[in-house]
């Protein structure tokens, strides 16, 4: 077991011979930076370089569990579905003596929705939030340090069943209306759906302060959820940012190759985009938290659920998402690998293998033959990248990129307009047709989150806010004084609508009886600008600051070959309005401290690829390569170390496949601990003042290159589970 106190350097040096004693721990580990989820028992090959171990599920295996990671020195959290999980105990009546299965998610045609088997997605009623709580509290006496609520999803396809035409009822005081009828019917649903899953979750939150008061304890409650984005696109409903006003203490951002291939239109084009849609899939739940006060961690995978793409397309995906989230640098709290145990010890396709022909329509299958290991480069490449993630909380931030300040507004509602009556458009083209544009030329839109607006403070960090109502619709009009506020003060609103959309047509506050009488929430949003209802498109002075109005479909225009140009157009004219400078560029670039993430875009005829120079460590990279030029060719995704950037008045690790703990000079060498995953080796960047003599570890010869350009040494070894004691002279 590794204590969590510090050790003197003799104690340390004393312990070799009890190896798992052997190092300090990281002191930034309280910081919960870094983690990882597994069902998994702990052993030598998972031993990551994170914080702390997420233990799922909450089935009789679960305290054991917990008692390995912790004896391994890792924090402990619990995760577990909510929506879905093995809760046949509930379905079937041993929890409380009564029949579930009517609870269970059911579309139109009276199929159930199933995860596998009766592994149903659930439609949570009360007595559903009573048997979460109790599972989880289960788990707080076992020693789970926090509590993880994984994936609260409604399909927007379902809505059919005894359970849901239930709760219609008691919410709604009137009789169940089948959603695929009408948009109004289709749109109660959904807002349904959120309620209940919002609802459910509060009462897990509760049971667990509940529980804290009585124990003394401080667990906090998170719920790893996929983005807005991905949900709306995935056709689901889920209560998103409405559960940190309910309890939740914050997020992981699930967004990973599987979300972020998701494929989409822009310049009339259907592709995968993996880092485009994994930057604004980060930056919704960015958004989402953004002056809550809650915490956010960013998932990535070096995998993904579909095990028939090959070790190479996991890789690039891979190194997409990472590169995708290090662009958002309010957030330094990584999950670095769901299931590190399917990733290290599992077999996936080899690079070139080719799967066998498909046969009556069934999807294509590699041969087990095909299927490999993870490649020894890429699994470095990987525990590399995950400990340089532990350093990412870093004070000084530069970009290098197109213009900036520009927002673009979503709302949760995103996901209620995605199924059965006259859905919005499959591809989410009414928010990518405004997204793509701005990142394809290097400008970083933010997704701007309408339920987090409380005040115009909350929009100080823009000039110019794009927005629609197409796809979705302001839950309420809290956010429209706020919008007016902002505008008048100097902000340029954008709004990009055609008014064709049928869901303005559905009950609610706009158009409520005895209410303003308005047709769709955009004349409510004109009338609190000052504007009027009955503006024309067009640019409208408002205070210092202005509207311009194009009424044009955004999900129409990212199917038009020139339909980016148009919307790039509209935004040089905010930005012209906004006194801003417009800029285009092919790149995006951004330095945290020494890491320099760098990503190539697409360039204009006749412009040459962005040239990084000067000396950076790529870690991307599984050797730790030196470079001195790295060119941002369009599908560049970039991970460096700017050694320019790191004081060179002493020895110090730069980078390392490995955790590294008590660092010290000796003499003028190094001395440190290293600790990692068995079978994965360890690559570690070393600066000196000049070429070392030899390195050892646990007295045994490690292999060591010097690089004089750079004044840095590489040395390579297998790790160890347990600390080795790396000695360089």
């Amino acid at each position: 077991m590794i204590a969590r106190t510090s050790l003197s350097v003799p104690l340390i040096l004393g312990a070799l011979a009890a190896p798992a004693l052997a190092q300090t721990p990281d002191p930034r580990q309280v910081e919960e930076r870094t983690s990882f989820q597994t069902h998994a028992k702990w052993d030598p090959g998972l031993q990551l370089p994170g914080d702390v171990a997420m233990v799922y599920g909450i089935d009789p295996t679960m305290p054991d569990r917990i008692r390995q990671w912790k004896e391994r020195g890792y924090i402990v959290h619990l995760m577990t579905g909510v929506s879905w999980g093995q809760y046949q105990d509930y379905l079937y009546g041993k929890f409380d003596g009564k029949d579930h299965v009517d609870e269970a998610q059911m579309d139109r045609h009276g199929k159930v929705i199933s995860h596998g088997g009766d592994v149903y997605y659930m439609c949570p009623g009360p007595e559903f939030g009573k048997y979460l709580s109790q599972g989880v509290l289960r788990a707080i006496d076992a020693g789970a340090e926090g509590i993880h609520l994984e994936e609260p999803e409604f399909w927007a396809r379902a809505g059919y069943s005894e359970g849901f035409k239930r709760a219609w009822r008691e919410h709604y005081k009137e009789g169940w209306i089948p959603p695929h009828e009408s948009a109004d019917a289709q749109y109660r649903a959904s807002k349904l759906k959120y309620v209940l899953y919002r609802d459910a979750l509060k009462q897990v939150f509760d049971a667990v302060k509940e529980h804290n008061k009585k124990t003394g304890k401080s667990v906090k409650c998170y719920v790893p959820t996929h983005s807005l984005v991905n949900y709306a696109l995935w056709n689901i409903v889920s209560p998103e940012s409405s559960l940190l006003t309910v309890g939740a203490d914050g997020f992981i951002a699930q967004v990973w190759t599987g979300t972020a291939r998701s494929k989409n239109f822009y310049e009339g084009k259907e592709a995968e985009r993996t880092f485009q849609t994994s930057f604004f899939e980060y930056g919704a739940m960015t958004a989402a938290t953004r002056g809550s006060g809650g915490r956010v961690w960013f998932l990535h995978d070096p995998i993904e659920d579909d095990p028939n793409h090959d070790w190479g397309d996991y890789q690039t995906n891979w190194e997409c998402t990472v590169v995708g989230s290090l662009f958002w640098p309010e957030t330094s709290r990584y999950e670095f690998i769901p299931w590190p145990e399917r990733v290290l010890h599992g077999r996936y396709p080899a690079v070139g293998a080719k799967p066998e022909p498909s046969l009556f329509g069934r999807r294509r299958r590699f041969k087990d033959s095909d299927r490999i290991p993870m490649p020894p480069d890429y699994a470095t490449e990987m525990v590399g990248v995950m400990n340089a993630l532990n350093d990412m909380e870093q004070s000084e931030i530069a970009w290098e990129s197109g213009s900036r300040g520009i927002g673009l507004a979503v709302s949760d509602a995103l996901m209620f307009q995605r199924e059965g009556y006259k859905p919005s458009d499959s591809h989410l083209g009414n928010f990518f047709g405004l997204a793509l544009p701005c990142i394809q030329r290097g400008i970083p839109a933010e997704p701007v989150q309408l339920e987090n607006l409380r005040t115009a403070a909350d929009l100080s960090r823009y000039k110019v806010l794009m927005m629609t109502y197409e796809g979705m619709k302001p839950l309420t009009n809290a956010a429209d004084p706020v919008l007016a506020d902002w505008v008048k003060a100097g902000g340029v609103l954008l709004f990009v609508d055609d008014d064709k959309d049928p869901y303005n047509e559905v009950r609610s506050w706009w158009n409520a009886p005895g209410g303003p009488g308005f047709a769709n929430p955009r004349q409510a949003l004109f009338e609190a600008l000052g504007v009027g209802r009955d503006a024309k498109p067009g640019a409208h002075p408002v205070g210092s600051g202005s509207l311009i109005w194009a009424e044009s479909s955004p999900a129409a225009l990212s199917r038009k070959a020139e339909g980016a140009a148009e919307v790039r157009k509209l935004i040089e004219q905010a930005c012209g309005a906004a006194k801003v400078d417009y800029r285009e560029t092919n790149h995006l670039v951004l330095h945290r401290g020494p890491y320099v993430i760098a990503a190539g875009l697409e360039s204009k005829p006749g412009e040459s690829p962005h040239v990084l120079n000067g000396r950076f460590v790529d870690l991307f990279d599984g050797h730790l390569k030196v470079r001195e030029a790295v060119t941002l060719e369009p599908t560049t995704r970039s991970l460096l170390i700017d050694l320019d950037r790191i004081p060179a008045d002493r020895p110090k690790v730069i980078a390392a496949a490995c955790r590294i703990t008590d660092e010290a000079p000796a003499g003028d060498g190094l001395a440190f601990f290293a600790r990692g995953p068995q079978n994965v080796t360890a690559s570690v960047r070393v600066r000196l003042p000049r070429a070392p003599k030899s390195a050892t570890v646990d007295g045994k010869p490690a292999e060591l290159a010097w690089d004089e350009s750079s004044k840095t040494a590489l040395l390579r070894f297998p790790n160890s589970a347990d600390a080795v004691k790396v000695t360089i002279e």
